[in-house]
Formats: C-alpha cells, sequence, structure tokens
C-alpha cells in the first residue's frame, strides 16, 4: 500500500508530536480509515518531507509522530508562472490540477472578455479556496513538497501590466513560432493561456505590447484545459526537469 503523503500548516521538525487539521485527520481516519501506527509523510510546503507515524486516528485531529528527514526538495531548474484564463469548474479544476503535477511555480487566474464564469465576490472567495484544496492535493500525489503560489484572481488588463521575470510566451495557434524557434529562457518562464473561445483580438494585441512572445503547440487547436498542460509539458522537457 502506497503511503499517504499529508499536508500541514505546522511547523515540522523530527522527534516531535503534532495534531493535524481537522480535513487531513477526516481523511486518514474515515476515509482511508489507518489505524494507529501506520506509516505518513508529511510535508508544509516548506521544501521538506518527513516520515511519521499514526499514534492516534481522529476525526478532528489525529495526532502524529514525526520521525525524521525523508528528503528536501530541490529548487527548480526553470520557474513556469502560469497565467490562465478561468473557465467552467471541472474543466479549470482539472487545469491546476495538471499543471501542478506538471512543476508549475505559480498560478494566475485572469477574467477575460470572452470568460463564461461570472462570480461575486463571495462565490470567488469560495472559489479560490477550492483552487487552493485542488493545489494542495495534487501536491499530496505528485510528491511534491513546495505549494505553487495561487495568486488572487484578476482582470486581464491588471495581471498582464504587473512586472515579471523571465520570458513571457502567449499560446495563439495563429503565430507561426513555436517553442523550437526561442532561445532557452533565463531561469524563468510566463505562459499566458486564454478561456473557453480563447483570447479577443485587443487582448492578443495587449499580451503582444507587454512583451509575450505568441507560439503555436503543432497544427491544432487545443482545448483551454489541454493548451496549457502541453505546453508546459513541452517547456519542462526542453528547458526544464524534464530533461
Amino acid at each position: 500500500m502506497r503511503i499517504p503523503r499529508i499536508f500541514t500548516d505546522q511547523p515540522l521538525a523530527s522527534q516531535r508530536q503534532i495534531l493535524l487539521e481537522s480535513e487531513a485527520s477526516h481523511h486518514l481516519s474515515l476515509v482511508l480509515r489507518l489505524q494507529s501506527g501506520a506509516e505518513l509523510k508529511l510535508f508544509n510546503g516548506a521544501g521538506e518531507e518527513y516520515a511519521g507515524i499514526l499514534v492516534q486516528p481522529n476525526k478532528k485531529h489525529a495526532s502524529v509522530d514525526i520521525v525524521e528527514l525523508l528528503r528536501t526538495e530541490p529548487d527548480p531548474s526553470l520557474r513556469i508562472h502560469l497565467i490562465i484564463g478561468i473557465s467552467r469548474g471541472e474543466r479549470m479544476d482539472f487545469a491546476l490540477q495538471k499543471a501542478v503535477e506538471l512543476g508549475v511555480n505559480s498560478i494566475q487566474p485572469i477574467f477575460t472578455e470572452r470568460c463564461v464564469v461570472k462570480l461575486t465576490e463571495k462565490r470567488l472567495t469560495h472559489r479560490m479556496d477550492h483552487w487552493r484544496r485542488v493545489i494542495v492535493n495534487a501536491c499530496e500525489q505528485s510528491g511534491r513538497c513546495r505549494i505553487p503560489e495561487l495568486r488572487d484572481a484578476e482582470k486581464y488588463a491588471t495581471a498582464l501590466t504587473k512586472k515579471r521575470q523571465g520570458d513571457a510566451l502567449l499560446l495563439d495557434h495563429r503565430s507561426q513560432q513555436t517553442l523550437l524557434d526561442l532561445p532557452q529562457p533565463d531561469g524563468s518562464v510566463t505562459l499566458l493561456v486564454g478561456p473557453e473561445g480563447g483570447l479577443s483580438e485587443d487582448e492578443r494585441a495587449l499580451a503582444k505590447q507587454q512583451g509575450f512572445m505568441p507560439i503555436k503547440l503543432g497544427p491544432r487547436v487545443l482545448r483551454t484545459e489541454t493548451a496549457p498542460l502541453a505546453a508546459i509539458a513541452a517547456i519542462q522537457a526542453m528547458w526544464g526537469d524534464f530533461r
């Protein structure tokens, strides 16, 4: 049986005991039905992973003995920042989950002209909380020890005019350039992907004015949840940690 990986907000150190948060405790006790003595792996987003032993299962606050440091996750060879148009529920969840698995370092949701999702301030707060859980769960599953940053959702123009580091790429199937036409980036890449229906002509023009280089991924038009994943995988294979 695979050893469960659990995220906690608490400081971690060998030879101490902690009480896990209610969500993690519920998952271990009632979903996985683990008993005392079960092995766990713990991380808190700081880059380290620890071995733990479940001492007392409890659906509200399970207690865990931290045994030892297992590993420290190295810094990424290439930092990838994803700016993505907000799409409908499961499509957005899928894109975020798989982007985390592929190694993205930060995510910026944006509202665009063709964004079909309309959110009140209250609903946006709930949605952001949901996306954070999706990201944490993806880290638990994929073995990542650092949690990618989820930046506050913003309007398209606001997000694009903020200072960026590294190369800026715009996914656009109309472009004649591909990743193979670009030089190797210096440490970081920003990737811009539109929502369902894509970006408008004015939005593409603004992106180019802000220094985004249009690139295409082959001859096909990809869906909004497919395009960023294909691009991130290709970027990792060419310049990142897939090598």
